[in-house]
């Protein structure tokens, strides 16, 4: 009987007790549940989740705004996105145009700009001929080009390309021949020794030490090719997603406007996002310029 009356006494203890617990553990999981989440995320939300929330926090005040804006000077992000599925619009073909104006321009931008920074590097003679002139040409407007490529090359995407070719171009050149430059003397001295030939010494020393300075130039390249494909298309094309703001820009049709600006945006990201993982692939992760 004795035993009997210990266990009705610790029954009420034993069962205070694991509430007291249960309430410890709820609280726990509530102040803990954002980072468990995030924990069970994948990697690449984690990498990113603070570009994330500040682009969710970015629509979210684009929303707010819209309530209290006239709908032709600022539409709303469902007004915007429901463009989309206008016809008339014709997004896939203005869109198709203006990547390939973009990723054409900056590949050509790429491919001679690499190959006339290593010609700087490897003959000073070269270097101080064609340099002066391009720093010229740089400094020329490239709005005020555009209306000569166009009458030299007429309508179409080719003009466009050569617009964001001439925008991209210079920051490839300048980076490269950098990079080529970084080189320690000594190193190269210590190859020349052992007899090695002038392209084992660009291709085993010069070109993975200039890597990170030529993507640093490519990223900065991938920003201003799209601006280049939007300029020429403004001041004349009859195609592509600057041809289309220009167009609905006379009947104020604010959301197509905005929805034509996210899908330029979304080109330039995913040049960038290119040029980034290609840069994952071949440069050591303490080597990258940024």
């Amino acid at each position: 009987m004795r035993f009997e009356r210990e266990e009705l006494v610790q029954e009420p203890d034993k069962q205070a007790s694991i509430a007291s617990d249960r309430e410890i553990g709820a609280s726990a999981a509530s102040s803990a549940g954002p980072v468990s989440v995030l924990a069970a995320a994948p990697a690449w939300i984690r990498r990113h989740s603070l570009a994330i929330f500040s682009h969710v926090a970015l629509l979210a005040l684009w929303w707010a705004a819209s309530l209290k804006v006239p709908r032709f000077i600022l539409p709303s992000p469902v007004e915007t996105m429901a463009t989309l599925g206008v016809p008339r619009y014709d997004w896939l073909r203005h869109t198709l145009v203006t990547g390939s104006e973009v990723f054409g321009g900056f590949l050509l931008a790429t491919l001679i700009g690499v190959a006339l920074a290593v010609a700087f590097n490897w003959s000073a003679t070269v270097r101080r001929a064609a340099l002066p002139p391009l720093v010229t040409l740089n400094m020329v407007p490239k709005v005020a080009m555009a209306p000569l490529f166009i009458v030299w090359l007429g309508y179409g995407i080719g003009p466009n390309i050569v617009i964001s070719f001439t925008i991209c171009f210079f920051p490839i050149v300048i980076n490269t021949a950098r990079g080529l430059k970084e080189v320690e003397p000594d190193l190269i001295d210590l190859v020349r020794v052992i007899r090695a030939s002038r392209w084992q010494i660009f291709r085993k020393i010069e070109l993975p030490s200039a890597l990170p300075f030529v993507f640093s130039g490519m990223k900065v390249a991938a920003v201003l090719a799209v601006a280049g494909s939007i300029v020429g298309e403004f001041i004349g094309s009859e195609r592509g997603l600057g041809y289309l703001m220009m167009s609905v820009q006379s009947t104020l049709d604010t959301p197509a406007m905005f929805m034509a600006l996210i899908l330029v945006s979304l080109i330039g990201v995913a040049l960038y996002a290119l040029v980034a993982f290609a840069e994952r692939l071949v440069v050591p992760l303490d080597a990258r310029v940024s």
